[in-house]
């Protein structure tokens, strides 16, 4: 008798400590077991250098790349695990740590002391700097041996908006990917298609689609936006999460497979079209949904790889 007592209680303090566990202790372990090839590396451009987490596909041809733009709380586990899972499907993902050198003595996210200051930290960066900095990345991609010239761009949160924002600037993407971020001021300068990806229960951001589906219509730009009913901000995040909601898991999974089959797709056409916001799954509801808060964990330090080393 008790053997299935000891069981059970086992398995409680099983569950029990697991939800006390750091927010991205999962994110990490996932990403601790990967069996793919990633490394540091340092890119410079100008008088600044800036670390970049690669993440390189298991595949026997050339692949596109993803500039992956991480959200306000810097380049966190999560961040790098997303990375990961994207070189799953195919792709060179290549993340910068857009905070290197603004940290303490010059270090990059994982060297800010808790969450608040990181968040500081990234809302203060230049956005000439980040764009300098994205450029740099996606020249670097775009050179890599085993890179086939496709080049998409994908940002959450904070890196959202930066990804929309970049498509103004940078000309030779196959697609913009906009998960829950804001819209720049101008959208006539955007060569690429655009496509979002909204929270429902996300009024700060998800408010702003009408206006910019009709500026970009107005534009003559491709925008496809989808609002995932019921999610919150932060769901590819949160929806991944031991304590995900139910939706925010399906918000991921669903937001996860259209990236997925439009970078397949590789639309790169110059037509323009945008559509009206959908829904996602069932017809538009206002089911309350409380949001998941972000905690993203810090960052354990690793070891830079010099650009110069693999080039």
């Amino acid at each position: 008798m008790r053997s299935p007592a000891l069981k059970f209680i086992a398995a409680l303090l099983f569950v029990f400590s697991a939800a006390l566990l750091p927010a991205q202790d999962w994110a990490k372990a996932a990403l601790d077991k990967s069996p793919r090839h990633r490394e540091y590396v340092r890119i410079k451009h100008g008088d600044r250098t800036v670390q970049a987490f690669v993440v390189y596909p298991e595949v026997s041809r050339k692949a596109p790349v993803v500039v992956l733009i991480h959200e306000i709380f810097g380049l966190s586990d999560w961040a790098k695990e997303m990375a990961d899972e994207l070189a799953a499907h195919g792709y060179i993902v290549i993340a910068p740590d857009l905070l290197t050198g603004f940290g303490p003595n010059g270090g990059g996210s994982d060297a800010f002391p808790n969450q608040d200051a990181t968040t500081k930290a990234v809302s203060g960066l230049s956005p000439d700097v980040v764009t300098a900095d994205l450029d740099a990345a996606a020249d670097y991609g775009k050179k890599l041996p085993s890179a086939n010239g496709k080049l998409f761009v994908a940002g959450f949160c904070w890196g959202g908006g930066k990804s929309f924002a970049f498509a103004t600037h940078r000309h030779d993407l196959s697609a913009a990917f906009v998960f829950y971020g804001p819209p720049p001021a101008e959208f006539t300068s955007i060569t690429a298609p655009v496509y979002g990806f909204y929270a429902g229960n996300d009024a700060r951001i998800s408010a702003t689609v009408p206006a910019t589906t009709e500026a970009m219509k107005a534009a003559g730009k491709k925008y496809e936006p989808v609002i995932y009913d019921g999610a919150g901000h932060g769901f590819m995040r949160a929806g991944e999460a031991p304590d995900a909601n139910d939706a925010n898991k399906k918000a991921r999974d669903e937001g996860l497979k259209r990236m997925v089959m439009l970078i397949d797709k590789a639309n790169a056409a110059a037509t323009t079209h945008v559509r009206t916001p959908v829904r996602a799954g069932a017809p538009p509801s206002k089911t309350a949904v409380a949001a998941v808060p972000c905690h993203p964990a810090k960052d354990a330090k690793d070891a830079m790889v010099d650009m110069a080393a693999i080039m």
